[in-house]
């Protein structure tokens, strides 16, 4: 058994274990007793997870204080496996086993034929292991393929040729139910599991124990068990036994980000930015329309909603947009990167792999994508800009004024554009910040450009990440 490197002050013998007055307890009272004071000392449950402070984490506190087994029920991308990742904060940092043990025997109750012959042969000699809590966890992703000795076990047949009888225990090679005992095992996407599996489960989630073939073998696991589910599969009739849903003490929905800040947040945190020695800027309303698009694409009749919008899509589409931004500024030799409206165009690549389109046409996904991002852009600006200035605006563009972008011009040409027409200077330095530099001041007027388009002020003819703003009455 493999372990991190265990303090020298833990017991090593079954006597030395029981002389620090060291207690047996089950997995579901330590988890509630870390729980119950993680809570009073108002701590998180769950690190690192946003926007479930007031749904779905208070519904997961409840499950563990109940003792329940948990199913999480949403769409892909909504952090289900990360939230089961982190119940093991909840338990102890330290648990002791008996050396040498497939299934973590306690060594106050082994249940194992090995665990229970090493303390009657050794008694308080019996050598003692000490397990990580981080090693107390067991993932399976499940499949139509996933086999009966994958989650429960079988015959070993290098064992039985070594001259073990077929009905002898020790014959038996366990699966990862077993070998999770005394502690957390999660299995993915639960319905894809075939119902002769399925069936396999009832007595882990029941009766807490496992039959292996013909064998009079009883194990009384102590397992938390905890899944998840696509709703759709998860409700459709066939795709999950009856009784094994009936198995599960607390079903819990899961849900993507309520509001826009929210993924801003979550997409900050999780996405990898190049490594660069040029300084990264993301202005607030690039931050802004890139969580948005996928908050549009959630709403959207054209995409499928039973396979989700991923906040993984929020992830790639902002690595994505930064990407465009930092290979402009290589090629124009610029000291920082900031992503512009025009670097929206790239989005392509990163997002027509994650959504799946419901449309029974031919529609071209990069126009449904450029949909979906013109959207995101109106509204963002709609709900956070307000241009006393337009109609100064657009009166400059009447006297033949053309206006060319593209995520391939430097800095210093859209700061010829505000030099040239200065009633635009004001509304960009409002939205870019007083102190912006002149890169986040060339980003938001093609903003606030953009803007005045999609709310119909200005006409633009695009070709690609390129494009030209002009007066509409031309």
């Amino acid at each position: 058994m493999t372990s991190l490197v265990t303090p020298d002050h833990l017991p090593t013998t079954l006597g030395a274990l029981r002389a620090s007055g060291w207690t047996s307890q089950p997995i579901r009272e330590e988890l509630r007793r870390n729980l119950e004071a993680r809570i009073a000392a108002g701590e998180p449950l769950s690190l690192g997870v946003q926007g479930y402070d007031d749904t779905v984490v208070p519904q997961v506190e409840t499950a563990i204080l109940a003792g329940h087994d948990i199913i999480l029920l949403g769409e892909r991308g909504q952090a289900k496996t990360r939230l089961i990742r982190s119940l093991v904060e909840l338990l102890d940092e330290w648990l002791p086993v008996v050396a040498g043990s497939d299934v973590r025997d306690d060594p106050e109750n082994p249940i194992s034929y090995f665990g229970k012959e090493q303390v009657r042969t050794h008694g308080d000699d019996t050598r003692i292991e000490w397990v990580h809590r981080s090693q107390r966890f067991a993932e399976k992703l499940a499949s139509p393929d996933t086999s009966m000795a994958d989650l429960i076990g079988e015959i070993d047949p290098i064992k039985v040729a070594a001259g073990l009888y077929l009905d002898d225990e020790r014959a038996l090679s366990f699966g990862l139910v077993p070998k999770s005992n005394r502690g957390i095992f999660a299995i993915n996407e639960l319905p894809d599991l075939s119902e002769r599996i399925q069936v396999g489960l009832l007595n882990v989630l029941e009766e807490r124990d496992v039959q292996i073939r013909g064998h009079l073998v009883r194990l009384d696991l102590d397992i938390v068990v905890v899944a998840t589910a696509n709703p759709e599969d998860y409700t459709n009739r066939g795709r999950l036994i009856t009784p094994l849903k009936d198995r599960f003490g607390s079903q819990i929905r899961t849900h993507y980000p309520l509001d826009i800040a929210t993924e801003v947040a979550i997409v900050r945190h999780e996405a990898h930015l190049p490594t660069t020695d040029k300084d990264i800027i993301v202005p607030w309303f690039m931050d802004d329309i890139v969580a948005r698009v996928s908050h549009v694409a959630r709403r959207s009749q054209v995409i499928n909603q039973h396979s989700g919008v991923s906040v993984r899509l929020s992830i790639a589409n902002y690595e994505t947009v930064v990407a465009n931004a930092l290979r402009r500024s290589l090629r124009t030799h610029e000291e920082t990167v900031v992503p512009r409206v025009s670097d929206l165009s790239a989005l392509v690549q990163s997002t027509q792999g994650k959504i799946e389109v419901d449309a029974i046409d031919d529609t071209d996904p990069g126009l449904l994508i450029a949909g979906l991002v013109s959207l995101a852009v109106r509204q963002c600006f709609s709900e956070n800009v307000a241009l006393q200035e337009a109609g100064d605006i657009v009166e400059a563009f009447a006297n033949e004024v053309i206006v060319h972008v593209g995520d391939d011009l430097p800095t210093p040409d859209y700061l010829a554009v505000l030099a040239n027409i200065p009633v635009l200077e004001p509304p960009v330095r409002r939205i870019a910040g007083p102190t912006a530099t002149p890169a986040e001041m060339a980003a938001a007027l093609e903003f606030v450009l953009e803007g005045l388009h999609l709310t119909k002020r200005l006409a633009k003819d695009a070709s690609g990440a390129r494009a030209l703003y002009r007066s509409r009455n031309r």
